[in-house]
């Protein structure tokens, strides 16, 4: 599986990246315009990634802002869509609502993240079994 991280903290990218690392090949990215550039020259190359997580909160292009450019992008080329799993360590309504109904996101992980709970979220996405 093709993984790509994008996470401003690198403690929290760093994890992120470990506990998905066993999964496939990850990318980390500190922001989302780099990981939105990541994920279209994927796109472009024929070689898009299957999951994507995505921090809610980051310096310039947050992750909402993020999702929202990668679905049109997705849309746009056709496709399969990527399963992509926001994280926050601020879990409000609002940031949930945002995701799953205005963005499109597959999943939402509140920091920090457990492994076993990571694990979960790859099996209710079908990445895993």
């Amino acid at each position: 599986m093709k993984i790509l991280v994008a996470e401003d903290d690198p403690i929290s990218r760093n994890l992120i990246e470990k506990m998905l690392s066993g999964y496939g090949t990850c990318t980390a990215t500190e922001n989302g315009a780099d990981a939105l550039a990541a994920f279209n020259t994927a796109l472009q190359e024929g070689e898009p990634y299957q999951l994507v997580c995505l921090d809610i909160m980051m310096p310039g292009m947050d992750g909402l802002e993020c999702l929202k450019a990668i679905r049109a992008s997705e849309k746009e080329r056709g496709g399969a869509e990527a399963k992509i799993i926001m994280t926050t360590a601020v879990d409000t309504m609002k940031s949930v609502m945002d995701a799953y109904y205005h963005g499109g996101c597959n999943a939402y992980l509140v920091k920090p993240i457990e492994p076993q709970t990571l694990q979960s979220t790859l099996r209710d996405c079908k990445l895993i079994s």
